[in-house]
């Protein structure tokens, strides 16, 4: 069958990139490198220790809406997140209903900030994880895999001039039924611009934090 009568779908019904792709052997893999070598519409210091050390939790965000070029960048990062195997254990639903958003408030202990202006539910996919080890080390991986993801994609919305906050407190079976999925959540990441900024708070000392291991 010829590829270029019948192109292979890229995206999934309801997501429209800014980036179009081209029928290629590497087309993801290229399509990764476009969305990611992007320049930003305006100036953000996106230096990596500068993104960490401004990231701060957002529970109150405007209601200016995320561009879809912003949106393309934190879901391509969550692609680069490293995997156990590069299996890529997890999956990643874009919630874009406003109804399923107000369900998600709900099954997220009514916390009202999940009806964000951007609404990421990272899950586990341990069946993705193809080897041949018991299933509860799958599993371990699969939730290390989402994890990584998802913070991938908090420190793209850092560096996007977004904020946001990581919803861990959540009912998993209500979560599955509103975004209609077998797989299980492991952090809901809601996603916009903060209505204000916020000043860093302050963080242990390392001599509280770093053990040393000598033998």
């Amino acid at each position: 069958m010829n590829s270029k009568e019948n192109p292979e779908k890229i995206y999934p019904a309801g997501y429209e990139s800014t980036i179009k792709s081209q029928n290629d052997s590497n087309v993801r893999n290229q399509l990764l490198f476009e969305i990611l070598k992007t320049s930003p519409t305006e100036f953000i210091n996106t230096d990596l220790f500068t993104v960490m050390s401004k990231r701060r939790s957002t529970r109150k965000f405007s209601d200016k809406i995320v561009e879809t070029v912003k949106i393309d960048k934190i879901i391509a990062a969550a692609d680069t997140a490293p995997t156990a195997g590069n299996f890529q254990g997890f999956e990643i639903f874009y919630v874009k209903s406003s109804v399923k958003k107000q369900q998600l408030v709900e099954a997220c202990n009514n916390q009202p900030y999940v009806n964000a202006p951007l609404v990421l539910v990272f899950c586990k996919n341990p069946s993705r994880v193809k080897f041949d080890f018991p299933e509860e080390i799958l599993k371990k991986f699969a939730i290390q895999d989402a994890t990584l993801a998802a913070a991938y994609s908090q420190l793209a919305a850092q560096a996007l001039g977004l904020s946001s906050i990581w919803i861990g407190m959540f009912d998993e079976q209500k979560v599955m039924n509103v975004i209609n999925t077998k797989l299980i959540p492991s952090s809901v990441l809601c996603i916009g611009y903060p209505k204000q900024d916020k000043f860093p708070k302050p963080r242990r000392n390392l001599k509280e934090l770093v053990h040393v291991v000598w033998e």
